[in-house]
């Protein structure tokens, strides 16, 4: 992590990947990799836009969680 919380992250470098359950519409989020214990995730329809930056391990636990069906979709 940066040494300066508030400093904004170059997120320049990093590989940004879509979800292959993405829709016809591009609707879906990415994520990227390149950065140590830290998770950049975006809007895959606003690329220029701003990112939410979640730690590494905090991610893989919603993931999990996703896939365990923690999160059950409401109608």
């Amino acid at each position: 992590m940066t040494s300066n919380p508030g400093a904004a992250l170059d997120l320049s470098a990093v590989v940004w990947r879509k979800s292959t359950f993405s829709g016809p519409d591009n609707e879906c989020v990415e994520v990227a990799y390149g950065l140590p214990d830290l998770m950049p995730v975006r809007d895959s329809k606003n690329p220029a836009g701003p990112a939410l930056v979640f730690p590494a391990a905090a991610w893989s636990a919603f993931v999990a969680g996703v896939k365990a069906g923690d999160f059950p979709v409401g109608s």
